[in-house]
C-alpha cells in the first residue's frame, strides 16, 4: 500500500469501532497534518516550476539526466554562479563527491566519497545517478542503445559494484551540470565524457 493510498484509506480504518476513541482523535488529527503537508509540498512545487521556467540556469541544468527540478533549483540558489568554482571537479569536491585520499610517503589510497560540503546537493545528485545508472541498465536489457555517458556507467558498475557506480556518476553528474550551466551549452550524451573529465 502506497503513501497516498494510505492517507485516503486512514479514514475509514479509523472510523472501525474496533479503534479505541482516544487514538481515533489522534490519528485523525496526524491524517489531517499530512493532508496540510501534501497540499503545503504541491504550492511549494508550483512556486519552484515558476521559477524554473523564468530561469535559463535551472533549464539548462535540467537537462543533465538525474536532474530534475528539485536538484537544479537546489544547485542554483546554493551556488549561485558556476563561476564561483574554477571547474566541474572543484564543485564536485566542494559537495563531497569526491574520492578521500590519504596515504603517506610514496603510498596514496583512494577510499570512499569525503562527504563534505552540501549534504542535500548530494542527496540528490546521488539519487538522480541512481536513477540514470537503472534507465541505463533498462536500456541495455531492452537492447536500446546507450549514449557514452550510460556506457561509462554501465562499464564502471561492471567493474566495481551498484553503489560505487552510483557516487562515482553523481560525481561525473555534477562536472556536466558545471560545464553545461558554465559553458552555456545544451547537454549532449555522447559528447559528456570528454567535457566533464
Amino acid at each position: 500500500m502506497g503513501a497516498a493510498t494510505a492517507v485516503s484509506a486512514a479514514p475509514a480504518l479509523i472510523d472501525d469501532e474496533n479503534v479505541p476513541e482516544i487514538l481515533r482523535a489522534a490519528l485523525l488529527e496526524i491524517v489531517s497534518k499530512i493532508r496540510a503537508l501534501e497540499a503545503r509540498m504541491k504550492t511549494i512545487e508550483a512556486e519552484l516550476k515558476r521559477y524554473a521556467a523564468a530561469s535559463a540556469d535551472v533549464q539548462a541544468i535540467q537537462q543533465v539526466p538525474g536532474i530534475g527540478l528539485l536538484t537544479a533549483t537546489a544547485l542554483v540558489a546554493t551556488v549561485g554562479s558556476p563561476t564561483h568554482f574554477r571547474d566541474g571537479r572543484h564543485l564536485a569536491a566542494w559537495m563531497g563527491l569526491t574520492p578521500r585520499h590519504t596515504g603517506s610517503g610514496h603510498r596514496l589510497h583512494m577510499g570512499g566519497i569525503s562527504k563534505r560540503g552540501d549534504r542535500y546537493l548530494r542527496m540528490l545528485l546521488i539519487h538522480g545517478a541512481r536513477s540514470v545508472l537503472i534507465r541505463a541498465q533498462i536500456n541495455a536489457k531492452t537492447g536500446q542503445s546507450l549514449n557514452r555517458l550510460q556506457q561509462w556507467a554501465m562499464d564502471l558498475k561492471q567493474r566495481s559494484n551498484h553503489n560505487k557506480a552510483t557516487c562515482a556518476l553523481a560525481n561525473k553528474l555534477a562536472r556536466i551540470a558545471w560545464a553545461v550551466w558554465a559553458h552555456d551549452r545544451d547537454f549532449d550524451g555522447n559528447h559528456a565524457i570528454a567535457m566533464a573529465a
